[in-house]
């Protein structure tokens, strides 16, 4: 999925993931004519809180040098760069039309949108993907429509060029999740999977049947709920309280046992966050003839809080797995594999978009 941008040559983009927390930078190298992918650039930049909030850019001129810390430290010389969008300006929409060619639904789509999205069409970009197979009976198919609002993605582009890159294209992160998904596991055609991108202020929720998005959902509950509220506890730092989220450490140097009630935030946060995801996932069991979801993957620097994913299990049942967007990628020998393994699960926005060939 791409909204209307420039086109270029180049075979090959930079998988630039601008998130609240950090930005990553990847670039993936196709080995000869074989379909399989090797990590050849990646770089990690932190950004400082507040400067994105709610996906509103309050600090353009960090995430600027954010974008920039992250390709140079990746030594990335690509300059065209796939970004990804989410939050509650963009709107993912299954609908059923009459049949009809792309070019036809290409001309019709401003009017067909208006019905489906509550932003004034002439204030978003949109897009559409004919999905395949019938969709509300003789005569009919299934579109997705996305429309995201232009204000959005005019600040995502502005950032871009900013940092000396060219915006190729502009993605939604919870499919740029499923194309990291599909490219590295095996998923059976009736198989209905929910993958749960837990960022540090939105978590993407993508559910997929039929090898194709079913229900797509962004909520505001992640992440950074666990960092303030063990903050509250312990009057610390936010990045005091970042480290201790993610590790139980006081300090770079030393370990500590976390303190009770600090788990109690913790486990409090933990119930808050399943619970806003569990009801998207009981919202589409309960509207949806596929309705059994039987493969839940979490991703995303959130899923890797201690105790989420047990938690996440005892909840809804079912297999529940943190995804590792790396797993099928030719061996690297510039990572240390301990690094790859502690980055992995948050890398996967990055990777699907590094994934997304100019000529796709």
């Amino acid at each position: 999925m791409r909204f209307s941008l420039p086109s270029f040559g180049s075979r090959s983009v930079v998988g630039l993931d601008i998130g609240s927390s950090s930005v990553k930078a990847i670039e993936l190298t196709r080995r000869g004519r074989s379909k399989e992918f090797e990590l050849t650039h990646l770089g990690v930049a932190q950004m400082p809180a507040e400067a994105i909030v709610q996906g509103a850019f309050l600090n353009s001129s960090a995430i600027v040098e954010g974008i920039r810390e992250a390709i140079e430290k990746a030594k990335i010389r690509t300059k065209n760069v796939a970004a990804a969008v989410s939050g509650h300006s963009v709107i993912v929409k299954k609908v059923s039309l009459p049949v009809m060619t792309r070019d036809e639904l290409d001309e019709q789509i401003r009017w067909e949108a208006e019905q489906y999205i509550p932003f004034d069409v002439n204030e978003v970009n949109l897009d559409f993907q004919i999905l395949n197979g019938g969709g509300g009976g003789e005569g009919q198919m299934e579109v997705l429509l996305v429309a995201a609002k232009k204000d959005l993605v005019d600040d995502y582009v502005q950032v871009i060029r900013e940092a000396g890159l060219i915006p190729a294209a502009i993605d939604v992160a919870a499919f740029a999740v499923e194309n990291a998904f599909e490219a590295n596991y095996d998923v059976r055609p009736d198989e209905v999977v929910a993958l749960v991108n837990i960022g540090a202020q939105v978590v993407n929720i993508n559910i997929i049947s039929n090898g194709a998005p079913a229900f797509t959902r962004d909520i505001t509950t992640a992440g950074n709920q666990y960092t303030e509220e063990i903050q509250k506890a312990l009057s610390i730092s936010f990045d005091e309280a970042e480290r201790i989220k993610l590790g139980g450490r006081r300090s770079e140097n030393s370990q500590e046992v976390v303190p009770q009630e600090v788990e109690q935030a913790m486990r409090s946060v933990t119930e808050t966050v399943i619970g806003e995801i569990s009801r998207s996932l009981d919202f589409f069991s309960a509207t949806s003839a596929d309705s059994r979801i039987e493969r839940i993957v979490l991703c995303g620097g959130g899923a890797c809080v201690a105790g989420l994913q047990a938690a996440f299990q005892a909840r809804n049942g079912g297999k529940v797995e943190i995804m590792d967007p790396l797993a099928r990628m030719l061996p690297s020998s510039k990572f240390e594999t301990s690094y790859l393994d502690e980055v992995a699960p948050a890398l996967g926005v990055g990777v699907g978009l590094a994934l997304r060939r100019m000529d796709a």
